[in-house]
């Protein structure tokens, strides 16, 4: 009888199912998103958000806990020192799980999971921020500082057109000179 036992046991016996939120965690620190069940993303959001926790801290205390969690020295160490920066700010629900339809072969929901700050297309949309304008003597002060900006930009029109000019002169003696040879040998030519 399963009464009172609130988690999903993904048809699996306790240590099987270990074996593979710990595989599973390893592979979401790595890669920062993978595609899985609806059953397994929400299982491995429950195991992997306090490890996360943990490496805010960087003790070694943590460090420890942490690979009894994971069995994986290359994700601990992925963890602690690309991972823990940047969600240390964050509060908690460092995962996102985004359905993505059903598997072909046994209809299961399947969804990516992935950490929140790791998404360049959702993270890029928040960091916008926004400043207060203020309408007194802003636009007056804006115009003198752009004045000076655009006789800068004029002078260094005219220097580069200046040596724009005498670059040109150099380069056409030698297609002069090419000209001359050619006109001397159609002239040979037209000799013989």
């Amino acid at each position: 009888m399963r009464h009172g036992k609130k988690f999903n046991h993904l048809g699996r016996k306790t240590a099987h199912r270990g074996a593979m939120l710990s595989n599973m965690a390893c592979s979401l620190i790595e890669h920062k998103r993978i595609s899985t069940t609806i059953a397994k993303a929400k299982a491995l959001r429950v195991y992997v958000e306090p490890i996360l926790t943990k490496s805010k801290d960087d003790t070694t205390h943590n460090r420890r806990t942490t690979f009894s969690y994971l069995k994986s020295k290359e994700a601990v160490t992925e963890l602690f020192r690309t991972i823990a920066p940047k969600i240390a700010d964050r509060p908690g629900g460092y995962t996102r799980i985004i359905r993505t339809g059903y598997r072909l072969g046994d209809n299961a929901e399947m969804c990516l999971i992935e950490l929140v700050d790791f998404n360049e297309v959702y993270t890029a949309g928040e960091k916008k921020t926004t400043t207060r304008r203020s309408r007194r003597g802003g636009s007056t002060a804006k115009k003198a500082d752009a004045a000076p900006v655009a006789e800068v930009a004029e002078e260094a029109v005219v220097v580069e057109e200046v040596k724009a000019e005498e670059v040109a002169p150099a380069t056409e003696t030698p297609a002069e000179n090419n000209e001359k040879t050619d006109e001397t040998s159609t002239e040979e030519s037209e000799e013989k």
